[in-house]
């Protein structure tokens, strides 16, 4: 088996929270094969995709904002395989987790070899419907890309910090890491 490079972007703001615990149990599985880079979003200053298409005729597919999405666009790069880690909040992924991933307009994408994703959500409500949305979003980019999804952990009824205990979350985010 080929070594991977594991890169996650975690949408967390909550240091510590249910989702950092899914993504250090997921690390913990992960790293025992591969390189497992996290990309806590809420550390970089990203601003929202304008919509422009600057990027599209600017040279190198430069994007007007200079910002430090240039930091995470070398980080993806080298991945093979992106790993999409979120609170939900009102049935969505974090803000700053969105725009990174608005972001990924940038035709610089193509110049990726991610070949799979993974997805890790956590939810403080436990309505059943509570991930369609994101899974719906989640499989519309796996399609596009052509990508592989290397699996999900969906969590609900998680809303304090360390809640994600009391379910089986982190064996499960541990046994998702093993298996890439």
């Amino acid at each position: 088996m080929k070594k991977k490079n594991i890169l996650i972007l975690s949408g967390s703001p909550r240091k510590g929270g249910n989702t950092d615990l899914m993504v250090d149990a997921f690390v913990k599985g992960a790293s025992k094969l591969h390189n497992v880079e996290v990309v806590s979003v809420h550390d970089y200053k990203v601003a929202p995709c304008m919509g422009c298409n600057a990027c599209f005729r600017n040279e190198g597919n430069n994007c007007v904002q200079n910002d430090d999405m240039t930091h995470i666009y070398d980080k993806m790069k080298d991945a093979d395989v992106l790993v999409i880690a979120s609170p939900v909040y009102f049935y969505g992924l974090s803000a700053q987790l969105k725009a990174v991933i608005d972001r990924c307009h940038n035709p610089l994408r193509d110049t990726f070899h991610i070949s799979s994703m993974a997805l890790l959500l956590v939810g403080a409500a436990t309505l059943p419907e509570l991930f369609d949305s994101i899974v719906t979003q989640y499989r519309l980019c796996l399609n596009f890309f052509h990508l592989e999804d290397a699996g999900q952990v969906l969590v609900r009824g998680a809303k304090d910090k360390g809640d994600i205990k009391n379910t089986d979350a982190l064996n499960e985010a541990y046994e998702l890491g093993l298996r890439i």
